[in-house]
């Protein structure tokens, strides 16, 4: 009966996270679906420069994932002071975070030719390349103000505004990717531009709904310039740090994945690209899913109620689980039919499906260990499961890749069955140290977040003329 209770209400709160997760897996679909229609190596060019664009992205992502944590806390200990400073706090970090990542990242453009990709591929990358770094500052402050907003239970807003931007970006790719409308062909640019100002359109979004909201007035600061103490900001990267190391290890294992198979040629990073798309688009769900079990688990943490705690862990634990077989089962029938929509090419088809049968295995561990990270991160544990993360994808799935793609000469799909091995080990360490940290009998709840700089906000307010 309390499991039933706790997964109606995690399911409450997930499918507006959900939905809003595989709306922005949108953006990537339809840019791979509109230039797998140009050609192979338009794909090739994409999944390039992709693999290399996730990595500050998913470090910054990860970085961010405090803001949720502490406006949890906040909201579950019912202090909006400190679910204001978290909001601030969170946007400053995105903005100067974000600034710093795509600067270094787009002086990484003269290097482009050291990954080992096919000379083809190389020689069209860079201006494709620079947009979509470009794009890395605005999704990084659309992301600080989301996580806030799902955090105080309001989703619903920032996923009509997101998909809004996805809307946009798929009619400006129509536009600019094919010429239409008078515009001139532009291809790949065309793609790079649409993304970056939808990018910028839905952070603008962002801001003028939380500014105008009433229904968040008290949570939201009304000083975003206010400079931060240094112990709000130590504190708020001791959080969000140590997560971004977490989620940084398993996307650079994927980046990884594409430079090693980029090594056998166009159509195996193509094929690479199509499994990658709809890996991701399934993984949405659990990641969905995730983010609500870390905000729930956080409000009862913040509420001093550790009964509840594995009662959440278990019912997000059974949705994940179902989730992972029904997805599971479509990768493993229907691998040929969800390839054949990306792309025309009979070898890239084959060699697609092959790897979907990979992803629909490691679809159970997938679920879970991103989860249990969330759930972890929720109790403010970020330090032990980075170091889990590292271990589980660089010193056990990476080496299983390179092993079984070159050694065993199994290629693009050996480096699939690598990344499957990181994923099976990240699963059972986490799932074993959520079970462990979430004990009636020994839990400690989080310390709870002050929120000076809010509270000195609003004394300066009252001593206002």
């Amino acid at each position: 009966m309390i499991l039933a209770q706790e997964a109606r209400l995690t399911l409450k709160l997930a499918f507006p996270l959900v939905i809003g997760q595989v709306s922005q897996m949108l953006l990537g679909v339809a840019d791979t679906v509109m230039l797998g229609q140009v050609g192979v190596t338009e794909l090739a060019v994409l999944t390039f420069a992709n693999s290399l664009f996730y990595l500050p992205f998913v470090f910054g992502i990860g970085v961010l994932t405090a803001i949720s944590v502490f406006t949890a806390n906040a909201r579950g200990a019912n202090q909006p002071a400190a679910g204001r400073a978290s909001c601030r706090h969170g946007f400053q970090v995105a903005t100067v975070l974000g600034a710093l990542l795509a600067l270094l990242f787009c002086a990484l453009t003269p290097f482009l030719d050291r990954f080992d990709q096919p000379a083809e591929v190389v020689a069209r990358t860079p201006t494709f390349y620079l947009l979509i770094m470009s794009s890395l500052l605005p999704a990084l402050m659309a992301m600080a103000l989301k996580s806030h907003a799902d955090a105080m239970d309001r989703p619903w807003p920032a996923f009509w505004i997101f998909l809004a931007g996805v809307v946009l970006n798929i009619f400006l790719n129509w536009i600019l990717i094919y010429g239409n409308l008078g515009s001139p062909t532009l291809g790949l640019e065309g793609a790079g531009i649409a993304t970056l100002v939808s990018r910028v359109a839905i952070v603008l979004g962002m801001l003028a709904w939380l500014i105008k909201s009433r229904d968040l007035a008290d949570w939201v600061p009304q000083r975003w310039l206010t400079p931060p103490r240094r112990t709000e900001i130590r504190r708020f990267f001791g959080i969000g740090f140590p997560a971004s190391i977490q989620m940084t290890c398993e996307v650079a294992a994927f980046s990884a994945a594409a430079l090693l198979i980029g090594r056998f040629g166009e159509t195996a990073l193509a094929a690479h690209q199509i499994a990658l798309m709809c890996a991701a688009t399934a993984f949405m769900v659990p990641l969905g899913l995730a983010m609500a079990l870390g905000v729930r688990i956080g409000e009862a943490a913040g509420r001093q109620e550790p009964d509840r705690l594995r009662p959440i862990v278990l019912s997000g634990w059974l949705i994940a689980a179902f989730w992972a077989l029904l997805s599971a089962t479509v990768f493993l029938t229907l691998g040929d039919n969800l390839a054949s929509l990306f792309n025309e090419k009979p070898a890239v088809i084959s060699l697609a499906a092959a790897i979907l049968v990979v992803v629909g295995l490691f679809q159970l561990f997938d679920s879970l260990q991103i989860t249990a990270s969330a759930l972890l991160r929720g109790l403010h544990d970020t330090r032990v499961p980075a170091l889990i993360g590292f271990v589980a994808y660089w010193l056990c799935g990476i080496p299983i890749a390179i092993w079984l793609s070159s050694g065993w000469q199994w290629r693009a799909v050996g480096v699939w069955w690598g990344l499957a091995a990181g994923l099976a080990a990240a699963c059972f360490t986490l799932c074993w140290r959520i079970w462990q940290k979430t004990d009636p009998l020994t839990f400690t709840p989080p310390a709870p977040d002050t929120g000076e700089n809010s509270l000195n906000e609003d004394l300066s307010k009252r001593q206002l003329p």
